[in-house]
């Protein structure tokens, strides 16, 4: 079997998986053959010993967690298409599900059990985005060549008797031959029938008519809107919706209805929404006028319930209102997941300041360490009297109202701030703006503006 390119598209497909895993097992044979080897296996009970070790190991939350940021770079690097946040995500997800899976039968020898619903999460996302089946190819291959590398590695690091290494990477290369044979083979009719549903589906027609007002490309407004069912030429709110959820089940449906909510308490009669991911979803709602974001309190639980979370751009018009909204709300997104707040919605008006200035990570660093000398580190007082700052500075420079705010008394709010300026040098009036934007990406980023290493 050589060529794939004179079959239907299925056999195709088990075609392309046949090469795989044939080309993955005949590589190895040839490289045992060139040097001569005959492969034979040791005592079974010390290989079952060694395994056993490894796969605890790896199981260990920090080693797999940065096991898996191992993989997913090198995947991301062969796969440029995943380049995206939302993917990223559902790679991660799959990455470490995948992980689980193959560690749990390596010791056993088991064949691996089918992929777990987070893989099949990342093969519906790859679909719904439009991305190609060779796409989908690519990250399995790819995640065999880190897999391999990172196994190659681990085994030669031991010093391990010859033969034993031997047996030993011959036992993990035909059990991740076999994991990636079933998982290729699964995965890719997952695949398949979402591409299959979608293409049937106007919902297809309207996300892809979405991604192309996104990407820039030249549309005619009245045609797009009727193939979307959204009016494009009025003013827009966009707003992204995602899970933290530990739930593996695809809760886009969940987002879907959420995001009909949201568009309903702010007046607007619907939202226009667009799966982004396996537990994300783009959407947009007509504003005709400011949108009291207060008004959405009332769903503060049922987001909870959930775990739902919410980031709102600002209003923008027609067709570059439109994209523009998006793009705020991408942002505000960004900040809320990198900043680790637990707040269940943000608006990228709260937080647009921030989002300029963290663009530069260094300069937002040397912004912090120099308007918070003396208050800049990672120590409980340095943050108690950031925090304090913070709060006189939101409360108009009100002792009395800090002091309610922080559950202190005003006459501890006076001392802090006399202590806060002989820290700083200079009186809090003299920079105010500066200390405020240094005071607003601390708190969003601690970790970027105090890293531990300093």
């Amino acid at each position: 079997m050589s060529d794939c390119t004179n079959y239907d598209v299925g056999t195709r497909l088990l075609c392309a998986l046949g090469l795989f895993v044939q080309g993955f097992g005949r590589d190895l044979y040839l490289e045992y053959k060139s040097n001569g080897v005959d492969v034979t296996q040791p005592d079974e009970g010390d290989l079952r010993g060694w395994l056993r070790d490894f796969v605890i190991a790896n199981l260990d939350p920090e080693q797999a967690g940065a096991l898996v940021e191992t993989l997913n770079s090198m995947i991301i690097e062969s796969v440029p298409e995943l380049a995206d946040e939302e993917l990223v995500r559902d790679l991660r997800a799959s990455t470490t599900a995948q992980l689980r899976v193959f560690l749990a039968g390596l010791v056993e020898n088991d064949i691996p059990v089918p992929p777990p619903a987070e893989a099949r999460a990342l093969a519906r996302t790859i679909a719904r985005r439009g991305l190609d089946l060779r796409v989908l190819m690519q990250v399995y291959r790819a995640g065999q060549h880190a897999a391999i590398r990172y196994l190659s590695q681990t085994v030669a690091e031991q010093e391990l008797d010859q033969d034993f290494e031997r047996a030993l990477t011959s036992r993990m290369y035909t059990q991740a031959t076999m994991w990636m044979g079933i998982s290729l083979e699964e995965l890719t009719d997952t695949y398949t029938e979402e591409r299959e549903i979608g293409l049937r589906d106007v919902f297809t027609r309207r996300s892809e008519t979405v991604r192309a007002i996104l990407g820039g490309d030249p549309i005619e407004p009245d045609a797009a809107s009727v193939q979307v069912s959204y009016r494009l030429s009025g003013r827009h709110l966009g707003f992204v919706l995602w899970t933290d959820g530990p739930g593996e089940e695809d809760v886009i449906g969940v987002l879907d209805r959420f995001a009909h909510r949201i568009a309903a308490a702010l007046g607007s009669a619907k939202a226009l929404t667009v799966p982004s991911g396996a537990r994300g979803m783009w959407a947009w709602l007509q504003a005709g006028s400011v949108a009291d974001l207060g008004k959405l309190d009332a769903l503060r639980a049922d987001a909870a319930k959930d775990a739902l979370r919410v980031a709102f751009g600002a209003r923008g018009d027609g067709i570059d209102g439109f994209r523009r909204s998006h793009r705020e709300a991408l942002a505000a997104r960004q900040v809320a997941q990198n900043s680790g707040t637990a707040e269940w919605l943000t608006d990228y008006l709260d937080v647009e300041l921030v989002h300029l200035v963290s663009a530069d990570a260094e300069g937002m660093r040397a912004l912090v360490g120099r308007e918070l000398s003396g208050l800049h580190g990672n120590d409980a007082n340095a943050a108690r009297l950031r925090e304090t700052l913070r709060t006189y500075l939101r409360c108009q420079r009100s002792p009395e109202a800090a002091a309610r705010e922080l559950g202190v008394h005003k006459n501890t709010v006076r001392y802090r701030i006399q202590r806060i300026e002989e820290l700083l040098g200079h009186d809090i009036d003299s920079r105010r703006l500066h200390l405020e934007l240094a005071l607003e990406c601390a708190d969003a980023f601690p970790a970027q503006a105090f890293p531990r290493n300093r």
